[in-house]
């Protein structure tokens, strides 16, 4: 039997993965977008949280992820994107995400400067989706009832919550400054899910569609 080479089955990508950055604080619905706009448009959405939370908590990323996401705080960026590549890599792999069919959705990172800059060699940002919300009050019950229906325990601590939207407008927001402007369309996160998803459509029918 002839010899096959793993590039056989999982070529490699040498260019960068065409991507739509999902934005938004806590508990604004960027999620539940990206689920939406994934299953309608045939793209991959990807969230960074999803990932850190299903790494075991025997594993050293495991371990070190859980330390810092128990008080709230972002792992360190480096090791974020280490992370990250590794698990793109995985889905490539397995013939999950196809990179020259599909957007890549990112709901989650880059989420400071230092990420952005290093995600530069690994993606093309063809969009930027930011979900903007007024009230804090609203985006606390939001991640309340998120936390009672995924069991997600750190949703729950109110100075995790506090903790997460001090680093949301310290440090998320810059990473915008990293960016043209013209990539960003921003929409508002105050109206039902579907009536979210419905101004993204109209606004990016030609980029999503």
């Amino acid at each position: 039997m002839e010899k096959r080479r793993l590039e056989d089955f999982a070529p490699r990508v040498t260019e960068p993965f065409r991507s739509i950055l999902l934005f938004g604080p806590p508990g604004s619905g960027k999620g539940t977008l990206g689920k939406f706009l994934s299953s309608a448009g045939n793209h991959f959405h990807l969230s960074s949280g999803d990932i850190f939370r299903s790494l075991s908590p025997e594993s050293a990323a495991g371990q070190l992820y859980h330390a810092y996401a128990g008080k709230g705080l972002l792992l360190p960026d480096e090791v974020t994107l280490e992370i990250w590549h590794h698990f793109v890599s995985g889905l490539i792999a397995t013939n999950r995400y196809f990179p020259s069919q599909q957007y890549l959705l990112l709901d989650g990172i880059p989420r400071t400067a230092r990420q952005a800059e290093l995600l530069d060699k690994y993606i093309k940002v063809e969009q930027i989706i930011m979900l903007d919300i007024s009230s804090t009050e609203v985006l606390a019950k939001r991640m309340q009832r998120r936390a009672m229906i995924e069991k997600r325990s750190d949703d729950l601590d109110p100075n995790v919550l506090q903790t997460r939207m001090d680093v949301y407008r310290k440090d998320t927001l810059k990473v915008l400054k990293h960016y043209p402007k013209e990539l960003l369309s921003v929409f508002n996160a105050d109206q039902k899910p579907l009536e979210v998803l419905r101004d993204v459509l109209v606004k990016l029918s030609d980029i999503l569609t």
